[in-house]
């Protein structure tokens, strides 16, 4: 495969098109400087808006959220498993109900995998704009996402109503629910009193993994991360590994998905039969199934990287069991 062939597959930090009204509380005060990127896969975007830069399948999706300091993602939950890391920045996480059960800060290179069953908003509490990397299972992301009612109630004081269908229409520029189509419903207290409240002390053992740890567990071999023997052991249709310059090989190996990769630190070159590309932090790879490659270090220096593919487990863990 040529460079040219391989240049459809890979979107640099750089060439990121945002999206701002991709979910309900785009108008939202303290939400409303949010920005979304898909980079593969269509995402859960509700907007029309949403620009996808890689529509290739991987069995997940791929996704960022950018926002400027004390700007917030407001609580909602997915169909299937959503996982983080941080790109740059610092950031908040809070879940439950009213987002108050429990919380985790999360710096550079950190990842957390988020179950399914309760409500997880995040913020950036740092000094400068900031990114987060998000994985979703499945092709579909499972059909959106499902919002604490009270981000529903307030988006529509501010002008953004989502109908049943997963589609935003916005009052401030004359639109309205077409007609045979309702809002879509709020969560009912049965189905809230379902939903999962953990504590802190439940969610970091299991769910977060701190990035100077897999650094240290990287050392001679890639950190298994996420997956049925990973570091954070689940089975949420894929599996993610993390890589650095002790454990990067210029052996040349092929997976029989399409493979992601996806630098943190340093700048890294990525080579296969027919070519070579160099990328730095922020910029992502889409690696065809059944080609031979390798990534190693190109420059001096810190370096570390996530791998991400896909498996047949779609279901992944939820606070219910």
């Amino acid at each position: 495969m040529t460079p040219q062939d391989m240049e459809s597959r890979i979107v640099r930090y750089g060439d990121l098109q945002p999206c701002k009204t991709a979910f309900i509380d785009a108008h939202t005060p303290g939400s409303d400087q949010k920005e979304n990127f898909t980079i593969i896969g269509g995402g859960v975007s509700e907007s029309p808006d949403q620009h996808v830069h890689i529509s290739i399948e991987h069995g997940f999706n791929i996704g960022a959220a950018g926002q400027p300091p004390k700007c917030r993602n407001s609580l909602h939950d997915h169909r299937t498993a959503e996982a983080f890391f941080v790109l740059s920045g610092r950031w908040r996480f809070f879940w439950g109900r009213w987002g108050t059960a429990g919380e985790v800060v999360l710096e550079e290179g950190d990842i957390f995998n988020i179950p399914t069953g309760v409500f997880r908003g995040f913020e950036n509490i740092g000094t400068d704009y900031g990114m987060i990397m998000a994985i979703l299972g499945g092709d579909d992301a499972g059909g959106g996402v499902m919002w604490a009612p009270q981000v529903i109630e307030e988006a529509a004081d501010h002008g953004l109503v989502l109908a049943e269908t997963g589609k935003l229409y916005d009052t401030k520029k004359g639109e309205a629910l077409p007609d045979g189509v309702k809002p879509m419903p709020l969560m009912t207290d049965e189905e809230l009193a379902k939903r999962g409240e953990p504590t802190t002390a439940e969610v970091l053992p299991n769910h977060v993994a701190r990035y100077w740890d897999m650094v240290a567990m990287a050392d001679k071999t890639p950190c298994k991360v996420i997956g049925e023997t990973g570091l954070l052991k689940d089975k949420p249709g894929f599996e993610v590994d993390f890589i650095t310059r002790a454990s990067a090989t210029d052996t040349k190996h092929s997976h029989k998905r399409p493979s992601v990769l996806m630098p943190v630190k340093g700048h890294w070159r990525v080579e296969w039969d027919g070519g070579s590309v160099t990328l730095a932090p922020g910029d992502t790879i889409s690696v065809p199934e059944n080609l031979a490659h390798c990534a190693v270090p190109s420059m001096t220096g810190e370096a570390a990287m996530y791998h991400i593919v896909g498996t047949d487990d779609p279901a992944g863990l939820t606070w219910q069991g």
